[in-house]
């Protein structure tokens, strides 16, 4: 930690707090460095109905683990303003990029067209998340909370409905949200219908997502594999 710049925190919490903090705490002393980022989670907001959620609103996760996140979010905030650190505190949606996206389960054959009638949700492609991330190193602001999302909420079978025509496929079978086939991972991101807005991060940090929908993001990512084809 004494040689460190800056410090990021992805560990999930658990049920005792953030394994991160309980690691580092004893360890650092007065070393600590000058930027540290927790990435937390849109999932602390619970659900709005589909309408728009904002850093300073109440939070009301809908699921344990969002709730832990909250948890974890005020022990960074609390404990750094303690003793005087810049921290930073990162909510994101569900992210996306090259091998990890809706365009390798639809390859695969194992999408499915979920639907929940008024259900909308952001997403965020990794490249920009570290872009915000380093956008916050640029302009460090002790107890800064920030949504890094994309700027076109959408239903998730919209997307993947885009994404199939997109790669000359069929589209995939339809099920509900509660079917079974869902996994219980994406089946949490079902419990919630919010948009969330990433007005503060553009504001304060001078960010702006290179990726701003799901259009622009996948298709880099269907460039990128054809040009490795292309290879």
């Amino acid at each position: 930690l004494a040689a460190a710049q800056a410090v990021l925190i992805t560990t999930p919490p658990d049920a005792h707090g953030c394994p991160a903090l309980r690691a580092l705490t004893p360890l650092a002393g007065d070393a600590w460095p000058d930027w540290i980022g927790y990435v937390s989670s849109t999932a602390i907001y619970g659900d709005r109905a589909g309408g728009w959620a904002f850093e300073g609103d109440p939070l009301n996760a809908a699921t344990l683990e969002g709730a832990r996140r909250a948890r974890v979010e005020r022990d960074w905030l609390d404990g750094a303003q303690g003793m005087g650190l810049t921290l930073q505190v990162f909510r994101l949606p569900g992210f996306y990029g090259p091998g990890r996206s809706v365009l390798d389960r639809l390859r695969a054959g194992t999408a499915r067209l979920v639907r929940k009638p008024g259900q909308v949700f952001n997403r965020i492609h990794v490249d920009d998340v570290v872009s915000g991330l380093f956008a916050s190193m640029d302009r460090p602001r002790p107890g800064g909370v920030y949504n890094l999302t994309d700027d076109e909420p959408t239903a998730a079978d919209i997307v993947t409905a885009w994404a199939a025509e997109r790669l000359g496929l069929p589209h995939p079978p339809e099920v509900d949200w509660t079917d079974p086939e869902v996994s219980e991972a994406m089946r949490r991101f079902y419990l919630d219908s919010k948009r969330v807005s990433n007005a503060r991060a553009k504001a304060e940090l001078g960010w702006r997502p290179r990726y701003p929908s799901y259009r622009e993001g996948l298709e880099a990512i269907i460039r990128g594999d054809e040009l490795e084809d292309l290879r």
